[in-house]
């Protein structure tokens, strides 16, 4: 590349990020999601706007490899452990979900008198989910860590499996295989796998551990290699004809059982993030609509299918399997579009000439259409579950739910306080009042945090804050006080409102980290706010000043230094 042309990619990028920061402030005034915003701008620069993007190469390039780092980021917080307990759901839900789409859409498509072979393209094309969308989104709101969205990443990983052997079956085709061939190149491609997973698990083994305590020596050096090794695999991955994303997840599942992800994953968010703009940019930049044409109205129906029928499939399976309607509802939220990988296998129908370009213009409707309504669905997904729990009763079993399976403590157990929030602060405040003789129950969204406090025989439950519901399955009774340790402001105020519907007379506190939420919070009746650094700092003002001449640090409790 020339200095010229290399100018001319950097000017066309600066460009695309001031335009993108400027929308993006405009949504965020708006209230509007930023990925809606990102990708209007890459429709605004591509060739169905003002045709801005030339460089679509790199801006391609930067866009793989955030989609690199997310999935990188995601395999980071999934422990083997953890992979094997939401294993059977999430393959259940994950080729249930492909297979009743695929068979209900293929029906519809038929009825909107398509052929059979466009049919059936369209009717897989609304089976494949966006895994970095989603993923984004639940990271987002702090719900990648929740049961529903570690349940979502496990059947979107699923759903990434099947599209990668789609793929693999249709370039089959497109190379002039024979069709004798096409199990033989699957086959091949099973070994392969087999091959990988192999030599995956020998690095994690015997060769990393070392490798990754040398490396921990520097900061820098040890986010570099980790990028690297998430890149090798993802390029391992693709060239052994899987996917990038599967190859980055398994790089990141590896590291996930080392002491170094944490610092790993903090270090990595900025980066992914920014890189994921480009991803967004890009996607909007290739959608051609051009070919929408007159597709409107079967736009419309498949889109309604996607929007409501894909989440109706998603609870009916959860559901069966012994979960709650609120965990089966926001999970089955995640499946409410299509995925980028539905526009390639379009544009790969296209080249192969199974289907034409106003069956491709279709699924990109479809596409935006789902994209953008499924951004605000999961947005405001708790807000949706209020408005429709009096309905979802239907797809929930009942008790006992598999969520309540390892509840180590009766509903009619006698507890004095019960802690909402796990976490560091939770964890510290629960401790204390056990050294004061307090019986305490804990209460997180968490399965790791739930199964923490198991493993030292302590009593806990998984449950969600937010679920209005989820007080009345608690031995509120007995209980003096409950406790949020959680302090986003909306959690707090959705405890107190429930707490109180299902009848508890006793004490609530509830946490805040500025005191503009804490004066919300007493003002809608909450007993005490918490406020942990304001308090934390006002202790340690005190011990520091209440012996002069002393240590300043003599006598103090670790715990309320340490938040501090």
């Amino acid at each position: 590349m020339t200095l010229v042309a290399f100018e001319n990619v950097f000017y066309e990028i600066a460009a695309l990020l001031l335009v993108a920061t400027l929308l993006g402030l405009l949504a965020v005034r708006l209230r509007q999601p930023l990925i809606v915003a990102f990708i209007t701008v890459g429709i605004l620069a591509g060739p169905a706007g003002f045709g801005w993007v030339r460089s679509s190469e790199q801006v391609g390039l930067l866009a793989h490899m955030g989609i690199t780092l997310l999935l990188f980021v995601v395999g980071l917080r999934l422990d083997l452990h953890l992979i094997v307990s939401i294993g059977p759901v999430a393959l259940a839900t994950g080729l249930g979900q492909v297979v009743f789409t695929s068979v209900i859409g293929y029906c519809i498509a038929l009825a909107l008198g398509m052929a059979p072979l466009a049919a059936l393209y369209v009717a897989v094309a609304l089976t494949f989910s966006s895994t970095i969308i989603i993923v984004k989104l639940l990271s987002d709101k702090r719900e990648i860590d929740a049961l529903h969205g570690r349940i979502a990443v496990g059947f979107l990983i699923v759903q990434d499996i099947v599209v990668v052997l789609t793929m693999i079956g249709l370039s089959a085709f497109r190379s002039g295989t024979a069709d004798g061939m096409v199990g033989t190149i699957m086959l091949i491609r099973l070994l392969q796998g087999g091959a990988f997973l192999a030599g995956i698990g020998v690095l994690a083994r015997w060769v990393l551990p070392p490798l990754l305590h040398s490396l921990a020596q520097s900061h820098e050096l040890l986010i570099l290699s980790a990028i690297a090794f998430a890149a090798s695999l993802a390029s391992l991955g693709d060239a052994l004809g899987f996917s990038k994303e599967v190859g980055a997840f398994l790089a990141g599942v590896v590291l996930a059982s080392t002491p170094y992800r944490e610092a790993i994953g903090a270090r990595l968010a900025s980066l992914r993030d920014f890189l994921l703009l480009f991803f967004f940019l890009d996607l909007g930049a290739t959608l051609d609509l051009s070919l929408l044409g007159a597709q409107t109205g079967a736009a419309t129906v498949l889109s309604l299918f996607v929007l409501i029928g894909n989440p109706l499939i998603v609870m009916i399976i959860m559901g069966s399997m012994g979960y709650r309607k609120r965990t089966s509802f926001l999970a089955g939220l995640t499946v409410a579009q299509i995925s980028e990988f539905s526009l390639i296998l379009g544009a790969l129908g296209f080249s192969l000439g199974h289907i034409d370009a106003e069956t491709v213009g279709l699924i990109t409707l479809v596409g935006l259409v789902t994209i953008g309504l499924s951004t605000y669905m999961i947005l405001y997904s708790h807000s949706l579950y209020e408005y429709l729990a009096p309905w979802l009763g239907l797809f929930e079993r009942s008790v006992p739910h598999r969520e309540q399976a390892e509840d180590t403590v009766a509903p009619s157990a006698r507890v004095d306080v019960i802690v909402f929030g796990l976490g560091r602060y939770g964890n510290n405040l629960a401790r204390g009042l056990r050294h004061q003789g307090r019986s305490v129950l804990g209460v997180d969204f968490d399965p790791e945090a739930v199964r923490v406090w198991h493993r030292h025989h302590l009593p806990a439950r998984y449950g969600d804050a937010e679920d209005p519901e989820f007080p009345a399955t608690l031995p509120l009774e007995h209980a003096q006080w409950v406790v949020c340790a959680i302090p986003q402001r909306h959690v707090n105020l959705a405890l107190l409102h429930a707490l109180r519907h299902h009848g508890y007379t006793g004490q609530i506190a509830l946490t805040a980290h500025t005191a503009q939420d804490a004066e919300r919070l007493r003002a809608a009746g909450a007993d005490v706010v918490l406020l942990p650094f304001a308090d934390a700092a006002e202790r340690a003002a005190e011990i520091l000043t209440a012996a002069p001449g002393r240590a300043p640090l003599t006598g103090s409790p670790p715990q309320m230094l340490k938040e501090a």
